[in-house]
């Protein structure tokens, strides 16, 4: 693990401590790919909280702060409605309890499209206030200006290409990207314009698989498949999808668990003891010194 715990005797809680380990830097994750291979792939998924990060954070190389937790953690229907000061409280809070991994937070809807000033400005707001490493902000070509100008003043960009779900209404859903002809050109033009603005990495979401490999095959900067191919230089995704907290979950997540039955199992349980009075026991109660 890269955090040791210490209890706090006042509230019966571990806190983190660092272990003596050193946290990636954004140039050690771009130059995993070398001469356009890399040889061990990238290994990304979400958090949202300290907890959460602390039991990621030694196997992975990075944690994205992504703004799905609208819907994972707020139940919002979908990504638009999340606010920067959401990106920051749980940015910050991910960053905290991680020591190892490079955190990457989101930029929301709205915080960045309008000019590459308004996403400096957000984009600076973000990495002062949570202490991330790097941003991520949706879209190809027509970001293009905006890296560039944020890369150029010291905030590391990752960008996010194929199925950008801050723009569903405009797709007209999420559906898989780059069945037609036009679509695939774009992919590729997209992928190939952010790392010349200056993105270390770009992630590739929904995409169909040939067009996923054209891609990581045609860029020298990491590309994060999400939806896309294990070709890729590495993957991301959501943790509460891959856990098994929802029911249902987008068809290129693998469960590696059901945590939803281990949960309800374990608050049957609880709800039974307390219903007969056999919860809390002596063991859990505070009885009169003898």
């Amino acid at each position: 693990m890269s955090t040791t715990f210490q209890l706090d005797t006042s509230t019966s809680r571990a806190n983190p401590t660092p272990a003596p380990m050193r946290r990636l830097t954004v140039p050690k994750i771009r130059d995993r790919k070398k001469d356009g291979v890399t040889k061990e792939p990238l290994v990304m998924l979400t958090a949202y909280t300290a907890r959460q990060a602390q039991l990621l954070d030694a196997h992975c190389d990075m944690l994205l702060v992504g703004d799905s937790l609208g819907q994972v953690i707020y139940g919002l229907p979908s990504t638009l409605q999340v606010t920067l000061d959401m990106m920051i409280a749980h940015g910050a809070a991910v960053t905290r309890g991680s020591y190892h991994s490079v955190v990457v937070v989101d930029m929301p809807f709205g915080s960045y499209e309008s000019s590459p000033q308004q996403a400096f400005d957000s984009a600076s707001q973000i990495m002062a206030q949570t202490g991330c490493a790097a941003v991520k902000l949706e879209g190809g070509e027509a970001m293009a200006e905006t890296i560039s100008f944020l890369s150029s003043r010291g905030i590391p960009v990752m960008a996010h290409v194929g199925l950008t779900p801050q723009a569903v209404n405009v797709l007209g859903g999420y559906g898989a990207r780059g069945r037609s002809q036009e679509e695939h050109a774009k992919i590729i033009s997209d992928g190939k314009a952010v790392e010349a603005a200056g993105a270390f990495a770009v992630v590739a979401e929904g995409v169909i698989e040939p067009i996923a490999i054209s891609l990581t095959q045609s860029l020298e900067i990491p590309v994060i498949g999400i939806g896309a191919s294990a070709q890729c230089d590495g993957q991301v995704l959501v943790t509460e999808d891959m856990l098994g907290m929802f029911e249902r979950v987008p068809r290129f997540v693998k469960r590696y668990e059901d945590i939803a039955s281990i949960i309800d199992k374990a608050v049957t349980r609880y709800a039974a003891e307390v219903r007969d009075r056999s919860f809390p026991g002596e063991e859990q109660t505070y009885q009169p010194k003898k």
